[in-house]
């Protein structure tokens, strides 16, 4: 059974730690936070472990593997850190802020080959996202529009005058960053890299993006990505071939998947991370390169479009 360590103690962190719990893979043994109150009430709420203040106590304890889900702007270095360590890491998304942190990244692993490293784009482990992912490696493509827009619980706040991270610059927050990585990720996995990107994005007062429409052109098709996290939008995804279109009911949460009158996706996991901390598990228990070789290549493939979309919109971390 694998140790787990966590940094942030948040409700995301908290599914996670369901999530692998719900694995028997994993027995959740420490908890990193700045604050002794927060790491404690975690762990009032979750399971018994060793809370910790300081980072360097918690990576020198005996955790195997690290789920870091501290803000954006310090997954990259906190990541760096743990494969110093010698742990292994799952980091949610997204991974880096910017490809200079991801070759840092790349770099550590290279130098520890038995350690690995995962971004925890959670529906990439989903049955039901292989579904569409066979649709469009058997069927000609024709284009796509892929939605995910959800009215964040931060933003009440944000209206209110405050800074929340996820719309804080410094933290690397935005639409993009937070939910259309998820819509980047199945964009690079069904249909490849594509020939060029653009990002328009409608920028919030803290210089941020509130929400944004994306085009990736294929060349003989393209995809157009909608992602925001000031609405709520119950607009479908849809994926064209000829006369046939796949619809989903977002490209995110991918709950329904149906052509025409036919319905191709079966019933979801009760957590929504049980299916990647499986994966993860499977893959650092088994010591399986291929499965880590597959993953951490298309991350690489989805953080060079996203500086792509960044750049192309001026949106700098």
């Amino acid at each position: 059974m694998l140790k787990l360590g966590v940094i942030g103690t948040g409700w995301i962190t908290k599914q996670f730690v369901a999530a692998a719990m719900a694995t028997k893979a994993y027995q959740l043994t420490a908890v990193y936070s700045r604050h002794q109150e927060s790491a404690q009430s975690f762990i009032d709420s979750t399971a018994p472990a060793t809370s910790y203040t300081t980072m360097d106590a918690f990576l020198g304890s005996d955790i195997d593997v690290v789920y870091i889900a501290s803000p954006n702007s310090l997954h990259a270095s906190q990541a760096l850190a743990a494969l110093d360590a010698d742990k292994h890491v799952i980091v949610e998304k997204p991974l880096v802020a910017t490809t200079m942190e991801f070759e840092k990244l790349d770099e550590a692993l290279r130098k520890k080959p038995s350690l690995y490293l995962f971004e925890a784009a959670r529906h990439v482990y989903e049955h039901n996202f292989e579904v569409v992912n066979d649709f469009t490696h058997s069927q000609p493509v024709d284009g796509a529009t892929l939605t995910y827009m959800k009215y964040s619980s931060k933003y009440d706040a944000f209206l209110a005058g405050k800074l929340p991270n996820v719309f804080n610059p410094e933290f690397a927050g935005g639409a993009l960053m937070d939910l259309g990585i998820y819509l980047v990720y199945d964009a690079i996995a069904w249909f490849g890299v594509p020939e060029n990107a653009v990002y328009l994005p409608h920028f919030l007062k803290s210089g941020i993006d509130g929400d944004g429409v994306a085009r990736l052109d294929y060349g003989k098709f393209a995809v157009t990505l909608i992602t925001g996290k000031t609405t709520n939008s119950e607009l479908p995804s849809e994926i064209y071939s000829g006369k046939q279109t796949l619809m989903m009911d977002n490209a995110a949460e991918l709950e329904t998947v149906k052509l025409g009158d036919q319905v191709l996706s079966t019933e979801k996991l009760a957590n929504p991370m049980e299916a990647e901390a499986a994966y993860f598990a499977k893959a650092i228990v088994g010591k399986d390169r291929n499965a880590f070789d597959k993953a951490w290549q298309l991350a690489k493939e989805v953080h060079q479009v996203m500086s792509i979309l960044r750049t192309s919109a001026n949106l700098d971390f």
